[in-house]
């Protein structure tokens, strides 16, 4: 029959879960430093337990050798056979030390010892327990509640429920019962520190093993599954039987399976997708409720995916604050990257527009010569804004290119984009046409003392053609759009007054001079050409300013509803504000400097 103190041994291996081995060999250890510490000695001491007896005897380990140089661990053959007549050279001998000398301060170590090796005994057979439990689904009471952690009891052991692992809906009060899946276990200084979770996904994968019996005996799987605590869950499932609908047996009749999952997560949506091998396909049913247009996958390197949606569509596949495309992307393993159709369609117009702009061409560049030109073209590169992406080491894979040319065209490349945006070149024939046609055409509308009123206006919508084939010819040379101008502008006032000119009554030839009233209302009438009206030696004064009087106020209606149809300033008359125009283009036309021609240098 065991001892009493066997039996209170496995009384405590019972209550905690530890063999009775553990408990006996911590006793034995805590004797033999108890006596060690008592003897005050350097022995190897060794202590044995009998368990029908409950006695602890303590024995000084001798080893048997030849010759003795140890005397506190070493004993020689002939003193050895004294304590056992069986033993031999390189065996042991024990010989026993009194333990009934042993008092409080010893038992006090001997206690200490035994408590401190059952509690590490326990703690191993906790972590052994649960690091073998990682991932399961556990029921726990709220014991308390220790800054944002709560503490729950496991019944063995406590755990811990940190502030990441909560739910945003749920809040926790003592004595509440949770169902929790244990993350991790960790070894720490006070003993094995268990982590639970109400947060991870394995937790809903637990709960549908519980409800949905096709799940728990494998005939439908979990394939993977994202979440969102206290939001949204995505799951995606699959049967192994082809007669087994996975999304309506994890749905249930009437929506109850699902809906009992729901009520234990607070109220959490759970999305229920079928899986599907094909990425793509998986990717269109993973974004749901959002109808996909079509899936393209970019990278299959850095597994990248494109989804196209339709404009309506747009703001339902991304979800509130990105939260569908997220859990789509942590579902399927891909990174993806939502457009509507119209970003789409924007985004192939603009590359389409990339591809088909001409570019600026290579002999504009500066300090190249045209060698050189050829051979980056036979390259394959036909625009210096190409040529500007390139980098030193593709440019030096051209055939003929050194280090020196590399830095050569990089150099002249950079003085390309940095020059300041100046008037665009003009050729010699365009600026002489310019300064030529808008002087005369001054001179002209200034000096024509001796021609009629008709011929001077012909003339002036001549000279005025001629400004505007200049403009025209300054537009196609640089390559900017036709706009109007200040002298285009002038040119088409000259045209109106021409046509009005043409309409009003000319005045008498015959007559003799105008008197200095009518030569006044003239010259106001019309400022240069028209001069020749007052300066008539042949017409009579009375008559001749009566007459110009008349013509210049038909004119002068004229121009003041040609002034309102063109939105002029009533002070000024369409041929005022034309001569004016004329002036400020042959002004600025001499200011600006002809641009030189570009020099091409090897």
């Amino acid at each position: 029959m065991p001892s009493p103190l066997y039996q209170a041994i496995e009384q405590i291996s019972r209550e905690k879960h530890i063999e009775p081995e553990i408990i006996v060999a911590a006793i034995e250890d805590a004797m033999a430093v108890a006596a060690r510490k008592y003897y005050k000695t350097e022995e190897d001491l060794r202590s044995k337990f009998n368990p029908e007896t409950g006695q602890v005897d303590v024995y000084a380990v001798r080893a048997v050798v030849d010759e003795v140089t140890d005397p506190k661990r070493e004993v020689n053959l002939a003193e050895g056979r004294k304590i056992n007549p069986a033993v031999e050279v390189g065996g042991e001998v024990l010989i026993a030390r009194p333990t009934d000398v042993l008092g409080r301060i010893a038992a006090q170590t001997a206690k200490q010892v035994i408590m401190q090796k059952v509690r590490e005994a326990e703690r191993d057979t906790i972590f052994n327990e649960f690091n073998g439990r990682v991932g399961e689904l556990v029921n726990c009471i709220v014991k308390r509640i220790e800054g944002p952690d709560v503490i729950v009891d496991l019944g063995r052991t406590e755990a811990r429920l940190p502030k990441r692992e909560q739910s945003k809906l749920e809040t926790y009060n003592l004595g509440d019962r949770l169902r929790v899946a244990i993350r991790a276990v960790e070894r720490v200084s006070k003993g094995p520190q268990v982590i639970v979770s109400r947060a991870d996904p394995i937790l809903v994968q637990r709960l549908f093993e519980m409800e949905v019996p096709e799940i728990y005996d494998g005939t439908v799987q979990i394939r993977a599954a994202a979440r969102e605590a206290g939001e949204r869950t995505k799951i995606a499932v699959q049967s192994r039987d082809k007669d087994v609908d996975p999304v309506g047996a994890c749905v249930g009749m009437k929506g109850m399976r699902v809906q009992s999952i729901i009520r234990e997560l607070r109220g959490e949506k759970i999305d229920i997708i079928p899986f599907n091998e094909d990425t793509v396909t998986f990717a269109q049913k993973a974004l749901s409720p959002a109808k996909v247009t079509r899936v393209q996958i970019v990278d299959p390197e850095t597994r990248h995916l494109e989804v196209i949606v339709e404009d309506t569509q747009l703001s339902l596949a991304i979800g509130k604050k990105g939260q569908n495309v997220r859990l789509a992307s942590k579902l399927i393993g891909w990174s993806i990257d939502i457009k509507s159709e119209e970003e789409k369609r924007q985004e192939i117009e603009a590359q389409m527009a990339a591809l088909t702009a001409p570019g600026t061409p290579l002999s504009e560049l500066k300090g190249v010569g045209p060698k050189t030109i050829e051979k980056i073209e036979a390259h394959g590169i036909s625009s210096i804004e190409k040529l500007a992406d390139m980098t030193p080491e593709q440019l030096m894979e051209i055939p003929g290119i050194g280090e020196k040319m590399v830095e050569k065209i990089q150099q002249s490349v950079r003085s390309y984009f940095e020059a300041p945006e100046a008037q665009p070149a003009v050729s010699s024939e365009g600026a002489e046409a310019a300064s030529s046609a808008a002087p005369a055409g001054d001179a002209e509308l200034a000096e024509a003392p001796e021609q009629s009123a008709g011929k001077a206006g012909e003339e002036r919508v001549e000279a005025a053609a001629s400004v505007e084939e200049a403009q025209q010819q300054l537009a196609a040379e640089a390559g900017a759009e036709p706009s109007e101008t200040p002298r285009e502008a002038a040119v088409e006032a000259a045209r109106d007054v021409h046509a009005a000119d043409e309409t009003a009554e000319p005045a008498a030839e015959a007559q003799p001079a105008v008197s200095s009233e009518g030569a006044e209302a003239a010259s106001s009438a019309a400022p240069a050409g028209d001069a020749e009206l007052a300066e008539a030696p042949e017409q009579s004064a009375g008559e001749a300013g009566e007459e110009s009087v008349e013509a210049a106020a038909s004119v002068e209606e004229a121009q003041q509803q040609l002034a309102a149809e063109a939105g002029a300033e009533p002070s000024k008359t369409p041929r005022e504000a034309a001569v004016e125009a004329a002036h400020d283009v042959h002004a600025a036309d001499e200011t600006a400097e002809p641009a030189e021609p570009r020099k091409e240098e090897e």
